[in-house]
């Protein structure tokens, strides 16, 4: 994040005595990236984070992949029933490889526990519902179109509102989520042909102490294992923090579309960036305005990149046979483009007001075992003569 935020009581200078009413100190704690060299925030505890009173492996998180099949295009729907899990242990991963995993979850249930990513930044869409993510940094509260970005080992718990279903789109990353550079200036700065500012992005909007103590399990996330540590403390017993890394939201909604006379590619719709990879918002916006201009996207081939769609809300043009929540991914290697029939109906449209997150990776996806059970096997084909 470019720009800097406090919640809470902090000292004056960093790194100096900070003490409550009976004099005992507040425990300083600087969490950053990229050793001393990246973004970074301090923050106070009441005890030290480090008070583990047990600790435990408790699960493999390693997915396994199908051996290597067919390059075709594929297409998951991901309307399933939810399960009994919650936020993070109720997720079904569809897609991954060394930089990130692609997967969904539908839930109702509160998590009983705290988690933290420690192998990198999680992006959690949420599709539908509403609730909050707690936080050491604070709480931030979510309605549907949020993107909410939770840097690496940031300690955090779901809470969906009572009575009401959540679904999210989940990317767990091995890097980082930040916004594009090209849309930055050098200090940081959203430019003025940027597709959204700051005034769209929200971090957390209040810090609540809690300092009792007792035994509270935060299960950690890192090397691709699931560890149990139970402190001493509740793990939300910051009094203040101040810094540049921290969670925060913004709206697909917020994303100002990027039009054109003729056909834009699709870069303009680019809202994110990672390691290896690129997050994209398609949404609301006019067609090209070109009087010969077609709206529907030509085939491409996208020979260094593997393509994903996530379908949010609306009918995409150029795709047929795809629901809310359908999932397709369009491998590297083989062109793909619009749907027959799509692109003559397309001329003389004037707006979409579809709705849909686009994930383009540059290693190939893989397939997570048994995720076929999702698949419309007959996607492959649906651009053939009928």
């Amino acid at each position: 994040m470019p720009f800097y935020k406090k919640l809470g009581n902090i000292p004056r200078k960093r790194h100096t005595a900070f003490r409550k009413e009976d004099e005992s100190l507040y425990r300083e704690q600087v969490m950053g990236t990229k050793g001393f060299s990246g973004m970074q925030s301090i923050l106070y505890h009441h005890d030290a984070p480090t008070e583990i009173v047990k600790s435990e492996l408790y699960a493999d998180c390693h997915l396994e992949y199908e051996e290597q099949k067919d390059l075709c295009h594929r297409h998951f729907q991901t309307d399933f029933e939810s399960n009994l899990g919650d936020a993070v242990s109720g997720r079904q991963f569809i897609l991954g490889n060394d930089d990130l995993l692609i997967g969904v979850v539908k839930t109702t249930k509160s998590m009983d526990y705290y988690y933290r990513n420690s192998d990198g930044d999680e992006l959690l869409f949420v599709h539908y519902g509403t609730g909050k993510v707690e936080s050491m940094f604070g709480t931030i509260h979510y309605e549907p179109g949020d993107y909410i970005v939770i840097p690496v080992g940031t300690i955090y718990r779901v809470v969906p509102n009572i009575n009401e279903e959540t679904k999210l789109l989940v990317i767990e990353t091995t890097s980082w989520i930040t916004t594009p550079k090209r849309y930055r200036n050098e200090h940081g700065q959203l430019l003025e042909h940027s597709p959204f500012c700051e005034r769209d992005i929200f971090g957390p909007e209040k810090l609540e102490t809690f300092s009792e103590k007792g035994s509270f399990e935060v299960r950690t996330k890192s090397r691709g294992f699931l560890h149990s540590h139970f402190l001493s403390h509740h793990p939300m017993n910051v009094e203040g923090w101040d810094g540049y890394l921290y969670p925060w939201k913004i709206n697909i909604r917020d994303f100002e579309p990027i039009t054109g006379r003729i056909h834009m590619p699709p870069p303009i719709h680019q809202m994110f960036e990672g390691h290896n990879f690129v997050i994209c918002s398609f949404v609301p916006r006019l067609y090209d305005y070109h009087p010969d201009a077609i709206p529907a996207p030509y085939y491409h081939s996208n020979v260094d990149s593997d393509e994903v769609l996530y379908y949010v809300q609306g009918n995409f043009m150029s795709r047929k046979g795809i629901n809310e929540g359908s999932i397709t991914l369009h491998p590297s290697g083989i062109p793909h483009g619009p749907h027959p029939g799509t692109i003559e109906a397309s001329i003389g449209k004037k707006e979409t007001l579809e709705l849909a997150v686009m994930i383009d990776t540059f290693k190939p996806l893989k397939v997570v075992n048994q995720t076929n059970i999702l698949e419309d096997s007959n996607y492959k084909y649906s651009w053939a003569p009928k």
